[in-house]
């Protein structure tokens, strides 16, 4: 067999494996914007969930994704950067930087679940703010963080030392260096990384369930100062986020459409996820064109 024999039948299988990912993604989101996406109107997207009667929303449960994703997401991106620069253009060969790595490898490979013990432990119990966002939000930060870390790391090495020499045999320091020419550089890579963990934020559950909460007080969005037990922005409530409430309406079976609830629920948590996929990655393109003069 000769070798353009080989490399024609490697490229089938190749291209047959891509498929198929694509052919099973495909389905299983179809199949789920089919059985949900009937029941998605705009009185299910803004009224409150009903826990006795038929006909409740998500409302409630669609912001508190949200507000958990700005403030996990504020702490895990900027600490993540700075990590990842300081292990990919400071650190030197030694056993601290070692030290860093192992840490960082065990964190990322640790279940969500003991991730949510650590959180109850720490977040909700020593530091007495019960169940609220802030400590959902630092939960899903010590899930995160290693991988933003990791993946910044990744993206910083892979950028050409030939820029780096050539920005500092132009006069610039290093901070400068690293600043407009290697972080611009690896911007696709970072896009990439902020993306997956923005999108582990919208699909935690086992996380959030012993920090977060399983319930979602009355809110009152006339009310916007963060210190109100009423308002939307305090971030010691408890808060239900939607994969959450997904989990827990299939777990309870008390409402009577719950069937209604939880199809529509995955169909707008499919959705959230595609669209900011999609709406990050346009925006990362842009950025990065402008950045680069590309």
């Amino acid at each position: 067999m000769n070798s353009r024999r080989v490399d024609r039948i490697a490229t089938a299988i190749f291209w047959a494996g891509a498929l198929a990912v694509i052919f099973f993604l495909g389905t299983i989101v179809c199949y789920i914007l089919y059985h949900g996406g009937k029941y998605i109107d705009w009185a299910f997207l803004t009224k409150p969930s009903q826990v006795i009667s038929a006909g409740g929303g998500i409302g409630p449960q669609i912001f508190n994704t949200f507000y958990l994703l700005l403030l996990s997401m504020s702490i895990t991106i900027p600490v993540g950067l700075l990590a990842g620069v300081y292990l990919s253009e400071y650190a030197g060969a030694n056993k601290f930087t070692e030290a860093i790595k192992l840490s960082i490898e065990t964190l990322n490979s640790l279940p969500s679940i003991v991730v949510g013990l650590f959180g109850l432990l720490v977040f909700v119990n020593m530091t007495g703010w019960g169940y609220s966002l802030l400590s959902g939000a630092l939960a899903l930060t010590v899930l995160n963080l290693p991988f933003m870390v990791r993946i910044t790391e990744e993206s910083i090495r892979g950028v050409p030392a030939g820029l780096r020499e050539a920005s500092l045999a132009l006069g610039a320091n290093r901070w400068q260096t690293i600043c407009k020419v290697v972080l611009p550089a690896a911007f696709p890579g970072l896009i990439s990384g902020i993306i997956i963990t923005c999108g582990r934020v919208f699909e935690e559950a086992a996380a959030l369930l012993f920090t977060a909460g399983m319930s979602s007080p009355p809110m009152d969005f006339s009310q916007w100062n963060i210190f109100n037990e009423t308002s939307p922005l305090n971030p010691f409530r408890p808060a239900e986020t939607l994969s959450v409430h997904i989990w827990k309406i299939n777990t309870e079976g008390l409402i009577p459409d719950l069937r209604r609830v939880a199809d529509g629920s995955a169909a707008v948590l499919i959705l959230f996820v595609l669209s900011f996929n999609l709406t990050a990655r346009w925006l990362g393109r842009r950025i990065h064109r402008k950045m680069t003069a590309t």
